[in-house]
């Protein structure tokens, strides 16, 4: 019983560590690298150590969100082309339909 109250107490204080200063290991950094630089690139000082030594990361410039980093993909269309066209419309339909039966014809 004093084992387990020891190890409540352990991770509770190593939870409020982690969450307060973002300070974790070389091994948890592995674990969780992708998550980790999520939190650093949206602003959290994320600290790595090892072997007695501390590394920081901080991202190189600091977007004002995480839609920012998104770059816009540039779509090349006739701007005199009408996409409410009736034609092409249920000519996309039609090629949605096929692709859908294709995709659906092995279940």
């Amino acid at each position: 019983m004093r084992i387990k109250r020891m190890y409540i107490a352990y991770a509770q204080e190593r939870t409020l560590w982690y969450t307060r200063r973002m300070e974790v290991p070389i091994t948890q950094f592995r674990r969780q690298i992708f998550a980790l630089v999520t939190k650093a690139l949206d602003g959290s000082e994320v600290w790595v150590t090892h072997k007695g030594r501390r590394v920081k990361i901080v991202p190189e410039d600091q977007p004002p969100s995480r839609l920012g980093r998104i770059t816009p993909m540039e779509v090349m269309v006739d701007p005199k082309f009408d996409m409410d066209d009736p034609a092409f419309k249920a000519e996309w339909l039609s090629e949605m339909e096929k692709e859908w039966e294709k995709d659906w014809a092995g279940l």
